[in-house]
């Protein structure tokens, strides 16, 4: 009698920290971008836009520093944009029409696995004074991992919601304060979301959001959590 043993292999996310709220996201080989602002970021002068590889663009404001080079790495790679509404139908009308709008609360599966669309309390507005809708969180749940990058945001009770439903692997939280939330809410945050693996981002790029990097580590190493912070083009595998 012949026994077939099958092995079944985990599919590994691979984090990139590209600067600023800039991720790159890697699910076998399918490579996810969020918020793609590197060309102008001085903290990421050492990354070749020309050669990031994106099958996706994940955006979850309008501001600036979060789309500067969307438009630029879209029509190179031909990647697909998933956002919201009116932030899809911005770079449509240049020419990116590659696109997914969803909205506040939406789920779409896609090859490489889910995406929820969740919120997030912060501006979103185009640099031409345009409407950029609601900004928004993400959770890109796979068969073996699941991530949620909160977006530039403030602390809110919402987030509660998100380990109703799932369970997550890492939290990616804005921890510089002044724009969004900071070290102290971002502990708080982990808490809601019921996840102690931590990456901080949107931190450092400029002065009103420097913060103390060893500081913010003993903070969340005190309460029991694990804060990730990661160089400019350095990994994380979830």
């Amino acid at each position: 009698t012949k026994i077939l043993i099958l092995k079944i292999y985990q599919i590994t996310m691979e984090v990139t920290f590209y600067g600023h709220a800039c991720i790159g996201i890697k699910i076998g080989e399918i490579h996810l971008l969020v918020d793609p602002f590197i060309s102008e970021n001085p903290l990421a002068s050492d990354i070749d836009v020309n050669q990031i590889k994106a099958d996706y663009i994940l955006i979850t404001t309008a501001g600036q520093d979060h789309t500067w080079d969307v438009e630029r790495i879209a029509k190179r790679t031909k990647a697909q944009i998933i956002s919201n509404f009116e932030i899809a139908r911005y770079f449509f009308n240049l020419g990116i029409e590659n696109s997914h709008p969803m909205d506040l609360g939406g789920t779409f599966n896609f090859p490489f696995g889910s995406v929820k669309m969740v919120s997030a309390l912060h501006s979103s507005t185009f640099e031409n004074g345009s409407d950029g809708g609601a900004a928004c969180g993400f959770v890109i749940k796979t068969p073996d991992k699941t991530v949620y990058i909160a977006g530039s945001t403030a602390l809110h009770f919402d987030m509660q919601l998100i380990p109703v439903r799932y369970k997550l692997d890492l939290a990616v939280l804005p921890i510089g304060g002044n724009f969004t939330m900071d070290v102290e809410d971002a502990i708080m945050a982990s808490d809601f979301v019921k996840c102690n693996k931590v990456l901080g981002y949107h931190y450092n790029t400029m002065q009103h959001i420097k913060i103390d990097k060893d500081a913010a580590v003993r903070s969340f190493k005190a309460k029991g959590k694990e804060l990730i912070l990661l160089g400019v083009g350095q990994i994380v595998v979830v």
